[in-house]
């Protein structure tokens, strides 16, 4: 079994506004680092993403990739990789908890494996940073007043 890295980051604003910027993929390229181009492919009754095409770039591995998204509840989100040319695998959530007085505590869950043979503690440390960068740009993003269409 694949081991996933996790981290959190607390976000000063409502679960509702950050699940907004979470669910704009359209706007990913404006506060992610990775993500150059995002694209629904399907939604689902609610006009939530359920395929999204991303095209990435974060570094040593450029990929064009489609992920499923699976929506639990207004605040939980989880994909898995539909087709990837770099990628085997990669499952990834977002679960947000409120903390209270217009705060979330947002946790980034991660699992990559990538087609090419990369030693276990690199993969790890690229699964940190890509989680760390996300959760600081999901931060910036929600913190500056611009959530973005509801």
């Amino acid at each position: 079994m694949a081991e996933h890295t996790s981290s959190s980051i607390t976000i000063e604003a409502a679960p509702a506004d950050v699940m907004a910027v979470i669910a704009d993929f359209a706007r990913y390229p404006d506060w992610t680092g990775e993500v150059k181009q995002a694209e629904v492919l399907a939604t689902d009754g609610q006009g939530r993403a359920e395929q999204v095409r991303l095209v990435m770039d974060a570094g040593a591995i450029k990929d064009d990739q489609v992920l499923g998204y699976t929506w639990t509840g207004d605040y939980e989100v989880s994909w898995t990789l539909v087709k990837s040319q770099m990628l085997r695998q990669l499952d990834g959530s977002y679960l947000l908890k409120s903390a209270g007085a217009g705060a979330t505590v947002v946790t980034y869950q991660l699992t990559v494996d990538v087609k090419i043979p990369m030693l276990g503690m690199i993969k790890r440390k690229a699964e940190k940073v890509i989680i760390d960068r996300a959760l600081a740009g999901l931060k910036k993003r929600v913190e500056s007043g611009d959530p973005g269409e509801k």
